[in-house]
């Protein structure tokens, strides 16, 4: 404790294996690959709700159409149809900016373990020599 705060220690939330450990079994490479699909899956999920409800509230469409636009704008396809008004045009403009960077962390959170284990495997064979 320092000064009132409790310091909580960095490799307690470490989630991939340090240098010095051995690869992680295909298994465990497995679990660990499908909780980073969860939560990549959860950003989108989040991300598509926050589209929806921005849509039906500013743009005033149905549920069918909202989703539409909202899931077009999230993969980076751009918005279908015309905005009826200043403040629909202003959502999916934040709405675009904000999927543009959370499409780009996704795809970060995928490539993690599958980016690490690689270079965690040829980290191996360099030290072997």
């Amino acid at each position: 404790m320092v000064h009132g705060l409790v310091l909580i220690r960095v490799d307690t939330f470490t989630v991939m294996e340090h240098r010095r450990q051995p690869l992680l079994s295909s298994s465990a490479f497995l679990r660990r690959q499908f909780r980073f699909l969860a939560a990549a899956s959860l950003v989108v999920g989040v991300s598509l709700s926050l589209g929806v409800w921005g849509y039906m509230h500013f743009a005033h469409y149905a549920l069918v159409d909202a989703f539409l636009n909202a899931s077009m704008i999230l993969g980076g396809m751009g918005p279908i149809g015309e905005l009826p008004n200043e403040g629909a045009k202003w959502f999916a403009s934040c709405y675009a900016l904000y999927s543009g960077i959370a499409l780009l962390g996704t795809v970060a959170v995928l490539l993690a373990p599958v980016v690490h284990r690689m270079l965690h495997a040829l980290h191996l064979e360099d030290e072997r020599r």
